[in-house]
């Protein structure tokens, strides 16, 4: 309903007056600084940032700085859409590859607003080859299936063999990972290598690599499987389900060096230890030939120096016990311990004289203790002890006339009956 419609509906269904126009609004002019301050804001979007965005890659271009600009473009319902784009030089080092005009891409980043040139551009942070990022969620899938099989727990992982006699290694056979482990091992250690030889990459390769794994497990002391550095895509073989549960599954144990160390596939979750590098796990399968002869020489320098001490103590202590031997030292050392004998016995015998007198004179003191102590020690001197019913009387005025009592002397006792009771204090 255009304008002039909605005045006539006005005008049929009410009888008000038609509104006077609104006054326009005041001009307000802004700077160009301002204004892309304003930009910046609604750029601010949460959808603007952090994203992905799908595209194909042209204009391409890597600048002498190192950093790269492109535009991301896309054809849809007949209209085309292009989107101005730049990675930074340390973003763009680490994507580990170089993108291409025409490519179809993923990318990563934020929406941002360029000043001064006047633009908006996506500023991308990774970017990977699309129909990847599907790739990504199937692995994260297989992760959390395999994890709640028990494939990447730490108990079941087991140490390496210090001294392995036989080393086998899964890799391809043409590539130069095997020259590498193949020179380390020379290097190091003499080790028997058995390979076990398989594709490592491409369609079905993930079967293969597994099948390997299977066939030089129990044969070995330690399996190497390794793979050289690539893309994500290069290494999906690695992280697929049937070569996680061959590692998995293997009873000898397994060293995974899969890509580079930035590289972490579910192969190294698996594996009893992980290696940044083929090289590296080489080396850590074997011990350094170098470090073990400069140890063995130094453990015969202490043996050797342990058994010159001993030998010379052993001379000493044999000295030693020659010179006591000799007659005339032995004799007066005979005489020597008789006298010091004798003197030890006499000092005893002083010593228990002493002690029995001690002990005669502290009994002699307790016995008149005990005398002094003693209820009958008065009864020898003429006093007597009042008992009636077996119990001391000690006041005349318990008894009473016609009482019977029992009186204790110093030698012998006599019952008697009281005939008066006086208290002294009636004299």
């Amino acid at each position: 309903m255009d304008r002039a419609q909605r005045n006539l509906f006005s005008k049929e269904w009410s009888a008000d007056p038609e509104p006077e126009e609104p006054a326009p609004p005041s001009r307000r002019v802004l700077g160009v600084g301002e204004l892309a301050a304003i930009i910046d804001d609604l750029l601010l979007d949460e959808r603007l940032i952090e994203c992905f965005v799908r595209g194909e890659v042209t204009n391409y271009h890597r600048h002498a700085s190192g950093h790269r600009y492109f535009s991301l473009s896309e054809e849809r319902n007949g209209e085309s859409a292009v989107i101005p784009c730049v990675i930074w030089r340390r973003d763009a080092d680490r994507l580990g590859h170089e993108l291409e005009d025409g490519q179809s891409v993923i990318a990563f980043g934020s929406i941002g607003h360029y000043a001064a040139g006047g633009r908006y551009q996506f500023y991308v942070r990774e970017a990977e080859q699309a129909g990847i990022g599907e790739k990504f969620l199937q692995v994260e899938r297989w992760r959390f299936e395999l994890g709640a099989e028990g494939c990447f727990q730490e108990f079941r992982k087991q140490g390496l063999p210090r001294y392995p006699v036989r080393v086998g290694v899964v890799t391809s056979p043409t590539g130069a990972v095997l020259h590498d482990i193949v020179n380390v091992l020379g290097r190091r250690f003499p080790v028997e290598l058995v390979l076990s030889p398989t594709p490592v990459q491409g369609d079905g390769a993930e079967f293969e690599i597994a099948a390997a794994i299977r066939r030089v497990d129990g044969l070995v002391d330690v399996i190497i499987v390794a793979r050289g550095g690539g893309a994500f895509e290069d290494l999906y073989a690695f992280n697929h389900p049937a070569v996680v549960r061959a590692v998995s599954a293997c009873t000898t144990p397994v060293v995974s060096a899969v890509g580079h160390e930035v590289d972490v596939t579910l192969c190294d979750l698996a594996a009893d230890l992980r290696a940044p590098t083929p090289s590296a796990a080489a080396e850590l399968v074997a011990p350094d030939r170098a470090v073990l002869l400069e140890d063995l020489r130094q453990a015969r320098r202490r043996l050797v120096d342990l058994l010159y001490g001993r030998w010379e103590q052993a001379d000493d202590d044999v000295r030693e016990l020659r010179d006591r031997l000799r007659p005339g030292r032995l004799a007066f050392r005979i005489d020597r311990r008789r006298e010091e004998l004798a003197e030890l016995d006499s000092r005893l015998m002083r010593g228990r004289d002493r002690a029995l007198e001690r002990r005669r004179a502290e009994l002699s003191g307790l016995a008149a203790v005990h005398r002094a102590r003693s209820p009958f020690e008065p009864l020898t001197r003429g006093y007597a002890l009042v008992e009636r019913d077996g119990h001391p009387v000690r006041a005349a005025t318990a008894l009473a006339p016609g009482d019977r009592v029992t009186a204790r002397f110093g030698r012998g006792r006599a019952r008697m009956r009281v005939e008066e009771v006086c208290d002294d204090e009636d004299i």
